[in-house]
């Protein structure tokens, strides 16, 4: 079993805000209902043109995360308002009308991981791993956060968790010179490493990662 890496301030942020609203929601608080409802109206649209999103996103927790004396610059505080709006409206969706599981686990598991456990080995899989190529080869944050939102849908539906802290990381990671291609890469990583667990009822860690580039990477940029 591998070890889940320590989150940053924007991943520990994001993990903190979901895991609170994700407690209450469960709990059925009409507070975290209302909350929830709000987050989802936020999906597809610009974290600026979403002030009724303020205090929901966990920004607030990425500020008190940062080392001491240390002041994000502005393009920092963009990619993380960006990333943290995105992945915490795509959490309210993953999460809709469910109050007995958790759909965030911050158990390190990478998309690549949960797309995979989607996957049943037969040839009906291929639509799957090809929403997952589209996501790998997004040109664009907006586009990608909409291929990101047709794979959370499905993992909805079959109740598959997600790391939405991790995501946090690596959708700021993507915003960054040469991110694409980075994350692209930890996502296929963790699709080709996952293996089953030994019990059907054993909750599966994220796989390790690989030492070298496998070939989901490669066909995204055959793809592109």
């Amino acid at each position: 079993m591998v070890k889940a890496r320590e989150p940053g301030p924007l991943g520990q942020a994001v993990a903190q805000r979901i895991r609170t609203l994700q407690d209450d929601y469960q709990r059925d608080s009409s507070q975290a209902v209302q909350a929830l409802a709000l987050l989802r109206r936020g999906i597809g649209r610009q974290a600026t043109e979403t002030p009724e999103l303020w205090g929901l996103v966990g920004m607030e927790q990425f500020y008190a995360a940062q080392p001491e004396n240390h002041r994000p610059y502005e393009a920092e505080i963009l990619r993380a308002e960006r990333a943290a709006h995105v992945a915490v409206t795509l959490w309210a969706l993953h999460q809709q009308s469910n109050r007995t599981k958790r759909m965030h686990v911050a158990d390190g598991a990478s998309l690549g991981t949960a797309v995979r456990r989607l996957m049943s080995g037969s040839d009906s899989d291929e639509p799957i791993r090809k929403r997952l190529l589209r996501a790998g080869t997004a040109t664009s944050f907006d586009v990608l956060g909409q291929r990101l939102r047709e794979l959370v849908v499905l993992l909805r539906t079959a109740e598959i968790p997600l790391d939405y802290g991790l995501l946090a990381e690596q959708l700021d990671r993507w915003q960054k010179p040469g991110g694409p291609s980075l994350v692209r890469q930890a996502w296929g990583r963790s699709f080709h490493a996952y293996r089953p667990p030994a019990d059907p009822g054993q909750q599966q860690d994220d796989a390790p990662e690989l030492p070298e580039s496998d070939a989901l990477a490669n066909q995204t940029k055959d793809q592109t």
